[in-house]
């Protein structure tokens, strides 16, 4: 029996898949917690053993004993039906009758165009570069922190976002008041890339296989980040790298920027995002290009932001006019 390779452990099974289909490392983690959860939920039994019922089982507690929010139970559904299907290559079918947690229709947090501008003027660099992005791009936290060099293109004024939510790339605006920052922050890495500043002389982080695939990628100016982290850390092959900043230090940046403003709102960084779209949409613009420029698979989702302006009564008026 010496030839047989010992079957691999269900995490790098995993990874594996994950991996191969290109989903993002926040995914992955997801994806990850929510098996594990499931497995130690059913006293350890491995998945092989379980199925239809058993997810069941573990969805209809999520609702009704820890009461989540019916996304995190569709991100635990997908989790499992991702490893079932993709991974054992044992697919679920039907599960039966699912107790679903119930979905609040809330609208987003907006801001007017003054009060995000208040907001930013709280921040020092680099995360007033940072918000600026996410307001006048639309971009979310993690696509402004994982910005490269070669993902500012000056000439067409635009933002390109590589690997965004659902693996997918897109362009959106570059704000012309902030193409100065941005050629100020560039120059300052192409400087001290150019005079071999220690600081750069760390690989940079790569996704997924491109670092075999061009072997000098991660020492090249085109893909230094544009938000670099001050600490470094290892990748998935024990190799020291560089990382981009953190979404945490960004979220907390923000979150103190929003109580030094005293605007009397719970806004975030995501919050920006909305602003950008109802600005824009207040503004006149057509919700398929706002669509698109906000990477929205389903025009629905876009749609939201018609209610917070008021938008979506067909033209209907109070009676007091």
């Amino acid at each position: 029996m010496d030839g047989i390779q010992p079957q691999p452990r269900l995490r790098d099974q995993v990874r594996a898949v994950i991996r191969v289909n290109r989903y993002s490392i926040r995914t992955e983690k997801s994806y990850w917690y929510w098996i594990r959860f499931y497995i130690r939920f059913h006293q350890m039994k491995h998945p092989k053993e379980m199925g239809p019922k058993e997810v069941n089982e573990f969805l209809t507690w999520l609702a009704v004993n820890r009461n989540v929010a019916a996304a995190t139970q569709a991100q635990a559904l997908n989790a499992l039906v991702f490893l079932y299907s993709k991974v054992l290559d044992m697919p679920l079918g039907e599960i039966g009758s699912v107790i679903r947690s119930k979905k609040p229709k809330r609208l987003p947090v907006v801001l007017t165009h003054d009060e995000a501008m208040t907001i930013i003027e709280h921040l020092k660099e680099p995360y007033l570069l940072l918000a600026s992005l996410m307001y006048g791009s639309g971009l979310r936290v993690t696509e402004a922190c994982r910005l490269r060099v070669k993902d500012v293109d000056f000439s067409n004024q635009v933002i390109i976002v590589r690997d965004g939510k659902g693996a997918k790339d897109r362009t959106t605006l570059m704000p012309g008041t902030l193409i100065s920052e941005l050629e100020r922050q560039i120059a300052s890495i192409r400087k001290a890339w150019k005079e071999k500043d220690l600081s750069l002389q760390t690989p940079v982080s790569l996704p997924f296989a491109l670092a075999r695939k061009y072997p000098q990628a991660d020492m090249s100016l085109d893909w230094q980040w544009l938000f670099t982290s001050n600490t470094l850390s290892k990748n998935d092959f024990g190799k020291v790298v560089r990382h981009h900043i953190h979404t945490s230090s960004v979220q907390k940046a923000v979150k103190v920027a929003v109580a030094a403003a005293n605007i009397g709102k719970p806004a975030g960084c995501h919050t920006f995002r909305h602003t950008f779209a109802t600005e824009l949409l207040k503004r006149g613009n057509d919700i398929r290009t706002v669509q698109d420029l906000l990477g929205h698979a389903d025009l629905r989702t876009t749609q939201i932001y018609t209610h917070v302006l008021g938008q979506g009564f067909a033209g209907v008026r109070s009676p007091l006019g």
